[in-house]
């Protein structure tokens, strides 16, 4: 747990009743206007109670040959009418990119356009099914095979796997198909990663799951690659580099050829995480940085939704060096016109790693993406990046007089800032980030990337306004001058109207309460 300015109590007198209540202590109510309070589920219905009528079975006679419920489900009663309230009322605690401007760094939160849902949803993408006859799915193959097209061509790769299922799925299909390529080579003597200090968090973790040692490599005080150290740790053992570029402080990466030729002048590949692929799409084709591998997150460039629990996609391009052990299955063009889907090892060209999903892919994810890509056409694509970049340059060009940024001169498609502005304040990075919700906005990434102290990493997206902009930058910039100022008791008891207030995070962290149980008069009513 990083703990980086993070209080054991919350600072001020924030009634216990708001968090008893799930609401605010100063309404009768406990709800604030149309912000209405909200009890669990288990407490709005009750035990004893249905939401419909069933009629009792006739006869005793079952299909369920003994497994019969022997006592009660424990599950809440509701009527239609408040089940449906009770998830509305949720759903209006949430913060959304469809709701305000979604800062958070390293994550490319931009608005999704409706167009891509709309495609997504079609008959015969919305409800294809991976079982069906290659026949009766052409169109789908050929939707893959024109989207793999666009991904070869955008980082001027030769391959693509398109089966990963998200980011680090993609990482881990690059890096064994760099293991792939060493074991066939002969080179099994070669297992230790290079990972810089500013890649992504994902990366070490991913390169030990394939089996490989990491060696960090330190940041230089521009905030990217120590070109020698980098230089040092190179040697017969040495199987590659992961690198981020644009890396996580938001800085493109100067010596970015010249680490991918001396890292294949010692026998290694080049793994470029391409979760920051928003800023240079249509500007830099990765393929001509000396990128081996590289995955690509289609709901950060190409404008799918974010989480929720999935569906993801996390294409993986591969050099010409690694595209024979691309993983199976992928779609290819028959001699007749139409598509297939090579599925086998042994009917794969080259030597396959292996497979690293039941089915093929994630299909709305692949609909979306290729009707961003062709809705937005090359010019559209290439102005995203310029776009994304201005934006992130602007808010920090008009910020750094009240805030500190961690480095000098311009940045890519983020803004990275860090905690000096906040020296002798009492304020903290964890103060300032609640104070922006009492404000309407979802704090920015906070203590990351970890090689700046006190991190605030803001991206604001292509998508957001020059209004939309300027409304944000004013905020955190009255925000800074208040701490400045000594008001230190709007950030200490921050959040104040937000529906739930400042928990006590070492005692969240320690003694969590996962699961709901029933009040002691309600199980003794029961007996």
């Amino acid at each position: 747990m990083n703990t980086q300015g993070r209080p054991t109590r919350m600072a001020a007198t924030i009634a216990a009743d708001n968090m008893a209540t799930g609401g605010y202590a100063d309404t009768i109510s406990g709800s604030r206007g149309l912000d209405q309070a909200e009890p669990l589920i288990f407490e709005r219905g009750g035990l004893d109670r249905c939401g419909v009528d069933l009629p009792e079975p006739k006869g005793t006679a079952t299909r369920l040959g003994g497994l019969e419920r022997k006592a009660e489900i424990g599950l809440p009663g509701l009527a239609e009418p408040e089940t449906m309230r009770h998830y509305v009322r949720l759903s209006r605690k949430n913060y959304a990119i469809d709701l305000g401007l979604y800062p958070l760094g390293s994550c490319t939160m931009k608005h999704n356009p409706r167009l891509n849902e709309k495609m997504a949803r079609l008959p015969g993408f919305a409800d294809v099914h991976p079982l069906q006859p290659v026949a009766t799915v052409q169109g789908a193959y050929q939707l893959m095979g024109e989207l793999a097209h666009w991904l070869m061509t955008l980082t001027n790769m030769p391959a693509v796997a398109m089966s990963p299922k998200a980011g680090a799925h993609g990482e881990f299909c690059g890096m064994m198909a760099i293991r792939a390529k060493l074991d066939a080579d002969g080179e099994t003597g070669r297992r230790r990663v290079l990972v810089p200090e500013s890649a992504h968090g994902t990366n070490p973790a991913t390169a030990v799951q394939c089996g490989f040692t990491v060696d960090e490599i330190p940041a230089d005080k521009t905030g990217r690659v120590d070109m020698e150290a980098f230089k040092a740790k190179l040697g017969d053992d040495v199987a590659g580099i992961m690198l981020t570029n644009p890396n996580t402080c938001g800085l493109f990466e100067r010596d970015i050829r010249e680490i991918a030729d001396l890292i294949h002048e010692a026998g290694g590949y080049f793994y470029c995480d391409g979760a920051n692929f928003n800023a240079i799409v249509g500007r830099v084709r990765p393929g001509d940085l000396g990128v081996d591998a590289m995955h690509i997150n289609l709901h950060k460039t190409f404008s799918t939704p974010h989480g929720g629990g999935g569906p993801g996609s996390g294409p993986t391009v591969l050099s010409e060096a690694l595209a024979p052990h691309a993983p199976v299955p992928y779609v290819v063009q028959t001699e007749k016109g139409g598509w297939d889907l090579v599925e086998n090892m042994d009917d794969a060209e080259g030597d396959p790693f292996g497979r690293m999903a039941a089915f093929h892919g994630q299909m709305g994810m692949f609909t979306r993406a290729l009707t961003y890509m062709m809705s937005h056409g090359s010019d559209g694509l290439r102005q995203v990046a310029e776009d994304a970049v201005l934006n992130a340059n602007y808010i920090q060009a008009r910020l750094k007089h009240v805030m500190t940024t961690a480095y000098d001169g311009t940045c890519m498609h983020e803004a990275l800032f860090d905690d000096r502005f906040l020296k002798d304040t009492g304020v903290t990075t964890l103060d300032f980030a609640k104070a922006m919700i009492d404000e309407g906005y979802h704090p920015m990434t906070m203590y990351f990337p970890l090689v700046v102290h006190g991190a605030m990493l803001i991206e604001p997206t292509e998508t957001e306004s020059m209004s939309g902009l300027d409304r944000f930058i004013e905020v955190l910039e009255a925000l800074a001058l208040a701490a400045k100022a000594g008001d230190k008791d709007r950030f200490l008891a921050a959040p104040v109207h937000a529906p739930t207030t400042r928990l006590d995070e070492t005692r969240a962290a320690r003694q969590p309460v996962l699961r709901w149980t029933p009040p002691v008069e309600t199980v003794e009513a029961a007996e």
